[in-house]
This record gives C-alpha cells, structure tokens and sequence, in this order.
C-alpha cells in the first residue's frame, strides 16, 4: 500500500481499536487501522463477551430500575479496597453514563445480547453476554470498518509515534518487515491492549519476583504503554494486575464454542432465538466457556486439595497467595497440578462449592471438568491411578499424601509453614485437576486521559493528537468485576472514533477551496 496520509490512525485491532476506527469511518474519516498480529481480535477475541451497563432497554424490559451512581456505589465493592482506594471516580462515573448508549449501538449494527444477569454485589442485574461469544464484536466491527471505507493492515506493529511542535502527527509501523511512517490529520489513538505478557514492566511496576509469570493473553507485551511513555504520558495505577492467578492451561485447538457462528445470517439467526431457547441450554453453552477460561476456586486449597509439581511434590504453602503463585511458575514447564481426595470430589460436586463460575450464569463442579475438560481432570479409584494419568511418578505422590496427613493429623510440621490443620486425603476417589499455570489475567495501569480519552502529560495537560482507549487508556480506574473492561474498551472506543470522525469531517470542510467571489 502506498498511501501515507490519513484523517485517524488507530493501533491495535481488539475490541477497543475496532470500534474506534469503525466509528470513526462512519463519521466521514478516513482510518489506518494497524495491527500487530496476523489477525485482528486481541483479548477482546479470547473472551467470553460479558459487557455490563446499567439503565439499558433490556433492564426496564425486564423491570429493573438503575443508573449510573448506583452502579459507581456498587463497583466500588468489587476487589481489594486498596485498589479501588486509588480509582479514578469522576472518569468510572463518566463511564457508567455512556455502557447503555454503546450497547444500544451495538444492537444497532445486528449484535444480540443475553441478560441481563446478576452479580452480586451489583444491586441489581447489569451484566450481559453477547451471542455467541466475544469474536461476535471483533466479525461486526471490521465488517463495519470495511463497510465505511477503512484500511486495515495486519502483521503492521507500530514501532514509534511522531512528534512534531508537541503534536502527535502519526506512526512508524514495521509491515511485514519494512519500516513505513503513516501520517495522521487528525489523530493517532492507542489501543494495543495490556501488559500482562510484558516482564520488564512488570518487573518495574510490581518486582522481580513475578517476571516468570506469564499473560494469559501471550501478545499483551504493553506496546501501546510504551508507545505512550515515549510521547511524554503519565501512566498511572501501573501497580495493579487481575492476578496472578491460577489458571486450567487452554486447550491446544479451538473449542466448541469458536465453532459458534460470529457474523452474518447465522449469528443474527441465533440472536433472535435467544431469548427462545431454555435457560439450560444458555447455560450448558456458557459452561462450555466457562471450563475453557475460567480459573479454580482459591477454596478449593482452602478446603485442603494440594498443590504438585511433575515431580509429585508439594512446593509451596498452597494458602499463600501471591507466593504460591510465584512457585508454581518456579516450577518445570511453569505447571502444577491440583490433587483432591474423595470428600473435596463430593464437597465441589453441587452448590454452594463450586471448581469456578462466572456468577449466576454458570458453575462447574467436578463432573463438569470430567465432562468437558478430560485434558485438564482425570478421576481414579486410587492416588496411583490418577498420578499414573498425568505421568506423574506415583511412588512419589503416595509419599507425598503421606507427609502431608502427618501433618494435617498433628504429627509433624508442614515442610512450607502451614499452620492450620486440614483434613488428611483420603478415600477411594480421587481427582487430579491440572495442567495448571499461574497467569496475569490482565492489567489495570494505563495512560492518564481525559473526558475526550486525549492522553495528558505529566503534568496533566494533553498531548495533542493523541489518545487512548480501552486497557491502554484506563485513565486510573478500577474495572474489577465481570463485563467492565470490555464494556469500556467498546465504549471508549466509540466515543473516541466519533469524536474524531466530527472532528476529520471540520478538517475537510476548513480545507476545501474558498468558493469565487461573486459580483
């Protein structure tokens, strides 16, 4: 390709650089979108597709009165309070006013949407799933881009902003293996996700000790943080991760649910027969999604399941966390398994003791991961029998349950300084849950934005031509809880592509030839 100039660039093809660009195209600009990777769809793509919004035609369909400061008051209840001590309130705030105007855009372009569901401790239900997964944004929004004139370019990371007089004016880009610089009129917008996958940074931001664990999504190396550092942003609440947590390893091929249709006459066909379909079937298909993503209940430890290595051995003091985290990534193949006797077996086999769950839409027990995950759950009569499974050396994981019953019975202290006195394992069922692998899930640090997501300096002025949206322009809030940061990846992008397509639309007409003077 061998044009150069364009009204908006956009890096990054998720969730959050698809709908800002295919706004933008449909507001009269002429759009870049660059994307690193052979495909667009970033974490967006790898999602389950939760977007939660409140005051939305869906809730006051199903009778639910809500609005944006109650939605405020309640996802300031979601994770730790010394996170959420360090949230940006006016910017979630201004967020929350805007998720039911995104989703009632999306409808708009054919997306259909299950719910809403709840999530305690939303006071009310607000969280949606779009059919049949995340890829459905990713197949609409570049149909949309397409549609409205946009240029999209794969396999095309952008390497450096330009600057000139303290405007941002455009980017280099490596496509397939050629440095090419690309002009923007209008505006460049950063939208190449998080960091989760970027060692360095989170060596710098959270320590040393987490560098060996890895994203769960394996491309989130933090470009367009650096891209933002480099042009002079702030990044603020760098410090704050979704994890580490523990993680069931993927499947190595597509699952069920990417065999789902996400674009044209069969997605809208399975939309409009949602709201058909028996509540168990909905769930049955989320269960799916959920086995696939999902990360085991930390209760499960609690309630005295062990932790192994493909030696066969404890490493660590299953009840601390993040530390068991950053042992199992010590581990070989950064992999551990979990080891549960017959009573956990019958305790995580019905409500209110669950492996995982994505609140009130679904929860897998121990017959749904024999189930449906037969790679990562294997039942036996014995410890021998689920060991020898895994290749995992039985002799040794014998003597493990041994040790570790001494001192669950009070006869001897825990080889990693456990002070509580669990059950021992025992029984004639047994499961082994595992590969598992210690994740960053993804990351809350962003640049510093304003209202207009324009990304602001160190000392909190914009930087023109340059903004920020979704995982790269969090601007300081807390989006812990199901659906936030998808529903602000979309939202800001959309707010960010609109804005800019008015905006190229007064470029042209402040451009055009003076009309001739008249007599």
């Amino acid at each position: 390709m061998g044009k150069t100039q364009f009204d908006v660039i956009v890096v990054g093809g998720g969730g959050s650089g698809l709908a800002c660009a295919m706004a933008a195209a449909q507001g009269g600009a002429d759009v870049l979108l660059l994307e690193k990777r052979p495909k667009l769809g970033g974490a967006t793509g790898l999602a389950i597709g939760s977007f939660t919004a409140n005051r939305t035609a869906l809730q006051r369909k199903a009778g639910i009165d809500d609005n944006p400061d109650a939605h405020e008051e309640d996802a300031a209840k979601f994770g730790p309070p010394a996170y959420q001590a360090k949230n940006n309130h006016a910017l979630r705030r201004f967020f929350f006013d805007h998720g039911a105007d995104t989703l009632e855009w999306m409808g708009r372009l054919g997306l259909s949407f299950y719910g809403p569901s709840p999530e305690p401790p939303n006071r009310v239900p607000r969280m949606y799933n779009v059919v049949p997964n995340a890829k459905a944004y990713i197949a609409a929004f570049q149909l949309g881009l397409l549609r409205a004139g946009g240029t999209i370019l794969c396999n095309a990371p952008a390497e450096q902003v330009l600057v000139d007089g303290g405007r941002v004016t455009g980017v280099v880009a490596n496509v397939e293996g050629e440095r090419r610089t690309f002009h923007a009129r209008v505006g460049v917008v950063l939208a190449a996700g998080d960091y989760a996958n970027a060692p360095d940074i989170i060596a710098r931001y959270r320590g040393p000790e987490f560098t060996a664990i890895e994203g769960i999504n394996p491309h989130a190396l933090g470009d367009g943080h650096r891209l933002a550092e480099q042009a002079g942003a702030r990044l603020v609440n760098m410090e704050i991760t979704y994890g580490p947590e523990l993680r069931f390893v993927p499947r190595a091929r597509d699952g069920f649910e990417q065999l789902l249709p996400s674009k044209g006459l069969a997605m809208r066909a399975m939309g409009m027969m949602m709201p058909l379909v028996p509540k168990r079937v909905v769930h049955w298909m989320i269960k799916r999604l959920l086995v696939t993503w999902q990360h085991p209940e930390d209760a499960i430890l609690s309630d005295g399941a062990i932790l192994l290595n493909r030696e066969g051995r404890r490493f660590c003091n299953e009840l601390q966390s993040p530390a068991r985290e950053v042992a199992v990534a010590d581990q070989a193949d950064k992999i551990a398994y979990i080891l549960m006797d017959q009573r956990l077996c019958e305790r995580y086999s019905a409500w209110p003791h669950f492996i995982s769950t994505a609140p009130e839409i679904a929860y897998a027990y121990v017959n749904d991961y024999l189930r449906l995950r037969p790679d990562v759950a294997v039942a036996g009569n014995s410890v021998a029998a689920v060991a020898s499974a895994r290749s995992l050396p039985s002799a040794e994981v014998q003597r493990t349950v041994e040790q570790y019953n001494a001192f669950a019975a009070g006869q001897d202290e825990d080889a990693f300084h456990r002070t509580d006195r669990p059950a021992p394992l025992a029984g004639n069922r047994w499961v082994l849950l595992g590969p598992v692998k210690a994740y960053f899930t993804t990351t809350e640090g962003g640049a510093a934005i304003d209202k207009h997501m324009q990304v602001l300096d160190g000392d909190d002025r914009p930087i023109p031509g340059l903004y920020a949206v979704g995982q790269n322009g969090l601007g300081g809030m807390v989006l812990w809880g199901h659906g936030l940061h998808i529903a602000w990846a979309i939202t800001s992008g959309r707010l960010v592509g609109t804005r800019l397509g008015e905006r190229a639309r007064q470029h042209d007409e402040t451009t055009l030839p003076s009309p001739p003077a008249t007599e």
